[in-house]
């Protein structure tokens, strides 16, 4: 099988190769913008987008985002951020600074399910998801092949419940610290609080979004028995709460009493690969800030 590649442009073809992002969340009050604002033009870069949010003007939350474009980013960025701190404090900002031009990395993880992988894969390859996927971890052998002939490192892991310690820590050392995101793409097994703490907000889950209704085996065989008319996904960052953690994303389409079981699983396999590529997409964008168990998505 043949596959092709894309190529990531050089950065003399990159046209944001000195575009970075800022990200903010603090409580809300006067003249942060304007702030902001003032020491971004002071410091030379012109601002190309910007979205805030408040959760209450009055002593609730403030949510920032900026795009930005300053003239030798990559050596100007570690003194930016440096002299940035001084308008962080003033405002008890919570915030980040991340240069376009750094693919962030990611990790997935999958079981013998292969929807959310193929979509993700299909679209790294056509450039529409702008990160690198560093490996695909797994605890079964099914998908290495395919995921090979991308050129993609494949760790088969094989888990049981005498071995799971042991494997997560095997996991734990193939990942490392230097992977931006980890996404569970149809990743038939729980997460360890250790794990989790590990990569707080950055590990992204996806499932039906029946629940806390249909929970356990056969979601989609109950949902058909009880005669649903909308069936759905849920894209969300993982927490020690199985699968309530800060959602990202949503979809649903409507079914009726025609759609049996295997038509109703076709259809939530749509939604969840789209859903789930698209929480992906967001969170490499910088667009997602999170605040307790809410997600602000800028779109």
């Amino acid at each position: 099988m043949e596959v092709h590649i894309n190529k990531n442009l050089s950065l003399s073809e990159n046209p944001y190769k000195e575009r970075a992002r800022m990200l903010i969340s603090c409580p809300d009050g006067p003249g942060i913008v304007a702030a902001v604002s003032y020491f971004l033009h002071q410091y030379g870069a012109n601002i190309v987008q910007s979205d805030q949010y408040t959760m209450d003007p009055e002593g609730g939350m403030f949510f920032m985002r900026i795009e930005f474009d300053l003239t030798d980013l990559d050596q100007r960025i570690a003194g930016l951020k440096e002299q940035f701190q001084e308008v962080a404090s003033k405002f008890a900002m919570n915030w980040k600074i991340n240069s376009v031009n750094r693919k962030k990395k990611l990790a997935i993880f999958v079981s013998k399910e292969d929807h959310c992988l193929v979509e993700l894969l299909w679209q790294w390859q056509a450039g529409d998801l702008d990160g690198e996927i560093a490996m695909v971890v797994s605890n079964h052998p099914d998908m290495k092949d395919y995921v090979e002939s991308f050129g993609i490192p494949y760790h088969q892991i094989p888990v049981t419940a005498d071995t799971k310690l042991e494997a997560e820590q095997r996991q734990l050392e193939v990942v490392g610290d230097d992977i931006d995101v980890i996404i569970l793409a149809r990743y038939m097994q729980i997460i360890s609080p250790t794990f989790i703490q590990r990569y707080r907000n950055r590990i992204i889950n996806i499932h039906h979004s029946f629940l806390p209704a249909f929970v356990g085996g056969k979601p989609y065989a109950q949902a058909y028995q009880r005669g649903v008319k909308i069936i759905g996904a849920t894209a969300h960052y993982v927490t020690e709460e199985l699968d309530g953690g800060p959602i990202i994303e949503q979809d649903v389409q409507r079914v009726s009493h025609r759609d049996d079981v295997r038509e109703l699983k076709r259809i939530g396999r749509t939604i969840e690969r789209v859903v789930l590529a698209r929480a992906v997409k967001w969170h490499i964008e910088d667009r997602i800030l999170v605040h307790e168990n809410k997600t602000v998505v800028f779109g």
